[in-house]
């Protein structure tokens, strides 16, 4: 998946080694082969059981991989076409935005979830600050739950529900 992606970037005249956003720069991530292969550690250690095409339904049960950009918006709504029904967003920098499927943003720093608390719906940065880790997913699982019983994430109050189609040509 990662090398369709270099080869995609290639067939475009884009330089594969780049990574041309400021807040990835500013968070460490030297390429976007390293973020993406980031993006695959969010995931967890459960088995990668399918790769997926953009905007393709899952069939199997487990970890599945779903090959797109990674641009947050265009991502969002890859996974949205696919078929989910919510997306947890993890930001360290924040993204204001909101998908076709309920969005829940997840602030990586406290910093992050107090400056933008009117759009950022739950702050994980407590972990860093000494929270155990379990309890924190106690607390995300019962607030995906609300969520998923009806409670409106933040970008549904706000009514922003936006699309990005990925088209042919290099989306960063």
């Amino acid at each position: 998946m990662v090398n369709r992606f270099k080869d995609y970037f290639v067939s475009h005249g884009q330089v594969v080694y780049e990574n041309p956003s400021p807040g990835n720069k500013a968070g460490g991530i030297t390429t976007l082969e390293d973020k993406s292969c980031g993006c695959v550690q969010k995931g967890g250690s459960a088995p990668v059981v399918d790769v997926l095409e953009y905007a393709e339904p899952v069939t199997k049960k487990g970890l599945n991989l779903l090959s797109g950009p990674g641009n947050d918006l265009v991502s969002a709504t890859d996974l949205t076409a696919a078929g989910a029904h919510m997306i947890l967003f993890t930001t360290g920098r924040g993204t204001p935005f909101g998908a076709p499927a309920p969005t829940v943003k997840i602030s990586t720093n406290t910093a992050l979830y107090e400056k933008k608390g009117n759009w950022i719906d739950f702050n994980a940065g407590s972990v860093a600050e000494g929270e155990d880790l379990d309890a924190a997913g106690d607390r995300l699982l019962d607030f995906v739950l609300e969520i998923a019983s009806g409670k409106p994430t933040k970008s549904e109050n706000r009514a922003a529900r936006e699309i990005a189609i990925f088209k042919d040509g290099v989306t960063l």
